[in-house]
């Protein structure tokens, strides 16, 4: 494994550009044929040195059958070139569908075309269109000049320049965009997305079941019919959890601090009772009429592991 994944860094794509693309499903067409999905999202390593770990991990993923996988695009374009390259690599070597993850932030219109041709040149046939979390340091954050300031201009863009090349989503947040007045608001700017040729949503994190189920009713209410892919992210480091869901504005309910708030500082406590309530939450989905499961893997291994083995049979 190790051997086989040892690239050149981004910019020097030549190598990567040289490999005849595998032909890999749309996730529209894998829709086509399974009721419900299982799939895994990764983030880039931040150095070179973590890759052989990296890779490792997602082929102990895959060997647990998902239907298609996802690699981020980091704050602002972060780690746009590594997004590229491994995206490349692990269809090529997987033969898995990755969808490549891009954002309007630090854009401009020219540079996301740029990043859609390579795409396509690489073979990469599916993509989450997101508008993007702008830098952390960056206050009044403002597009580039020509750039986009929502995802439903980059879904225009991807449905009227790239007609039928790519299969794409968007996001989709249960508890409303935290930059969102009310959620009436926002489930409205979803199907703008929609509408501008989005074909599913995998949605934000909730640790609220009836959240979820709250936020496809409305969509169906006001005629949003594409598959509501629910985001799970287990609980594995409490301190992380609660940092990144008062970045992304999303709630912790009371249960959930009154059984992690005594163990946060013991890992081993805290990831057994995580996995756990991620079974019991996953189940709870699948038996609410949830199209998939989207885990937000974190890079981890045997707690996701543990969980998909747990519902595998309901998958």
């Amino acid at each position: 494994m190790d051997k086989i994944f040892k690239k050149s860094h981004f910019w020097n794509f030549c190598a990567i550009l040289m490999v005849k693309p595998i032909r890999v499903q749309k996730i529209v067409d894998i829709f086509k044929q399974k009721e419900i999905t299982l799939s895994f999202e990764f983030f880039p390593p931040k150095n070179d040195s973590q890759l052989d770990s990296f890779y490792h991990i997602v082929e102990e993923l895959v060997s647990l059958g998902p239907d298609f996988i996802s690699v981020t695009y980091g704050a602002g374009g972060s780690t746009r070139g590594k997004t590229m390259e491994i995206t490349t690599e692990l269809q090529n070597r997987l033969h898995i569908s990755t969808v490549h993850h891009i954002t309007c932030v630090g854009h401009s219109k020219q540079d996301l075309t740029k990043t859609l041709d390579l795409m396509k040149a690489n073979g990469i046939v599916n993509v989450l269109a997101l508008r993007g979390d702008p830098p952390r340091d960056v206050k009044d954050w403002k597009p580039k000049p020509d750039g986009f300031s929502y995802a439903y201009q980059l879904c225009d863009l991807i449905s009227k320049s790239y007609s039928g090349q790519f299969s794409f989503g968007v996001a989709g947040f249960p508890e409303g965009h935290p930059e969102t007045p009310n959620k009436d608001l926002d489930i409205n700017y979803l199907k703008n997305k929609i509408e501008h040729g989005a074909e599913f949503v995998i949605t934000q994190l909730f640790y609220e079941n009836k959240d979820y189920f709250d936020y496809v009713s409305r969509l169906c209410n006001i005629g949003v019919n594409k598959r509501i892919i629910p985001g799970i992210m287990p609980v594995l480091n409490f301190k992380n959890v609660k940092n990144f869901c008062k970045f992304a504005a999303t709630s912790i309910p009371l249960r959930i601090h009154e059984i992690f708030n005594p163990i946060e500082d013991d890992l081993e406590a805290t990831t057994k009772m995580g996995v756990k309530l991620a079974i019991e939450q996953c189940t709870e989905l699948l038996e609410g009429g949830a199209p998939g499961l989207h885990f937000y893997t974190l890079n981890k291994l045997d707690p996701i592991r543990e969980i998909v083995n747990s519902i595998k049979d309901r998958l």
